[in-house]
């Protein structure tokens, strides 16, 4: 029998026992019956499934119940801790312009036409690697938690592989395929876990996490350039995975879902009808699109720099702006998805990106004009990757049973489409020099070709900001 302050104690509880009392005649009781009766442990569970975390004062009556969303020092822990593992992980892989400078002008890679595939190798794999991990951890809901910690090894393994390469192949199999392979076991826990973690706060919990690459972009092509110069490749390399390794062991901890996953019943095949959804589709194509140029100015800025005569310092500097850059339109653009359609953020994204390739990076002969392309390319298309957010909140608006890893590793896979096939794709019209010496400024170089499929690609990205203006996104799923 509770005491007279079990009402304190266990609010749930109290308000059972409080409804329970006014009678079956009253339209506001809670009815039950011994057949149908709603046991304390089942209230519990649908409790933490709707995906509401309990108040303070409800944490006697929930032994293990979820801690709290959206606030609260774990939230930000994880939040914190998911930020710089980003950061590490892709602020590497989105600094390889000074990778490429270097293996461009160095022994043994002088001469080698494929060395941008070792970047977009990398960068697809962890992209399309949510295709398979986040049905894994539908169907297995515990092997996020116990997967996450053998991804480190590999990340660290492949550094150290990648300072025995003797050619390109090699640097594709290490430094593009396993490094994103472990990159992608550490990496796909957080962005599984933030949708539990940050609830009203999504858009802006994604863009912080998804700024950490661009801060991180904005210091690491410098320790980068400096390595390589001062150590060569191979030491370098071996160095940076002493660097990974100990930033980002004492964070994989922090790393873990709200509610444990002894808690969620997630049946496999449900929760996929947004791939019926035209919405979906228009957004799928456009961040497809989007991808295929996105990459490209951060790998071939520095040698784009080169050519104008500009030495590996200055190159550094460009990958170092546009990863800066990205930051604030990260954060910011998630809370103007937060607010408004996420195809207002596509449009705010495309617009700037787009007259930024096409005004200033085809214009340029000089490096001031190089310096202002690099922050507004950063900023406006940056800041595209927070669109992935807009998508969630789209999907569960029309549909609450969307699986958001599901649809989280299908839209990562679409961009990861994107990031794979830019890279032959780029050495192809790289080769090709299609105006070399018939036009002038940036177009008339031999990268002419690089910045207007750049420009095409990212003014496509923005596909869905037509679809809704024609009214193709009024379905319901």
């Amino acid at each position: 029998m509770p005491s007279p302050d079990s009402g304190r104690a266990y609010p749930l509880l109290h308000s059972l026992l409080k409804y329970s009392k006014k009678g079956e005649g009253s339209n506001q009781s809670v009815k039950m019956n011994n057949s149908s009766g709603i046991a304390l442990g089942e209230l519990r569970e649908r409790h933490v499934e709707s995906g509401n975390g309990p108040r303070e004062d409800e944490h006697t009556a929930l032994v293990d119940a979820p801690r709290r969303a959206d606030r609260g020092k774990d939230a930000w822990l994880f939040l914190a801790a998911s930020t710089v593992i980003e950061a590490v992980v892709w602020g590497f892989s989105f600094s390889f312009g000074v990778f490429q400078n270097y293996y461009s002008t160095h022994e043994p890679f002088i001469g080698a036409t494929n060395i941008a595939s070792v970047s977009t190798t990398a960068t697809g794999i962890m992209y399309m690697s949510g295709l398979i991990l986040f049905p894994a951890y539908k169907k297995w809901p515990k092997l996020a938690e116990r997967s996450k910690w053998f991804g480190l090894p590999l990340m660290a393994a492949a550094l150290i592989g990648a300072s025995f390469a003797n050619n390109v192949t090699h640097l594709i199999l290490t430094q593009g395929v396993l490094f994103a392979l472990g990159g992608s076991i550490v990496y796909c826990p957080a962005l599984a876990f933030v949708d539990g973690w940050f609830i009203e706060r999504k858009g802006l919990a994604f863009g912080i996490m998804w700024g950490g690459t661009g801060a991180s972009g904005l210091c690491i092509p410098f320790i980068l350039n400096w390595l390589l110069n001062a150590y060569g490749f191979r030491n370098a390399l071996r160095i940076w995975a002493v660097v990974l390794t100990l930033i980002t062991a004492p964070l994989i901890y922090f790393l873990r879902a709200r509610v444990p996953s002894a808690q969620i019943s997630r049946p496999v095949g449900q929760g996929l009808g947004f791939l019926r959804s035209k919405t979906f589709w228009l957004l799928q194509v456009g961040l497809i699109m989007e991808s295929l140029g996105f990459f490209i100015p951060g790998i071939y800025l520095p040698t784009f720099a080169t050519s104008l005569g500009y030495g590996p310092s200055t190159g550094t500097l460009l990958v170092a702006l546009v990863n800066a850059a990205s930051v604030p339109s990260t954060i910011l653009l998630g809370m103007v998805i937060d607010r408004f359609h996420v195809t207002t953020a596509v449009i705010i994204s495309t617009v700037g990106a787009v007259l930024s390739v096409f005004l200033l990076w085809g214009l340029s002969d000089a490096l001031p004009l190089l310096i202002v392309f690099s922050l507004l390319y950063g900023f406006f298309a940056g800041g595209f990757v927070s669109t992935v957010s807009g998508v969630v909140k789209e999907m569960k608006g029309m549909d609450e049973s969307t699986d958001v890893g599901t649809l989280l590793g299908v839209l990562s896979a679409g961009r990861g489409i994107g990031a794979v096939a830019s890279g032959p794709l780029s050495e192809a019209l790289l080769s090709s020099k299609p105006w070399q010496g018939k036009a002038s400024l940036g177009y008339g170089t031999g990268y002419g070709g690089l910045i207007v499929f750049t420009g095409i690609t990212t003014a496509v990205g923005g596909v869905s900001f037509l679809g809704k203006r024609l009214g193709w996104m009024k379905e319901k799923i």
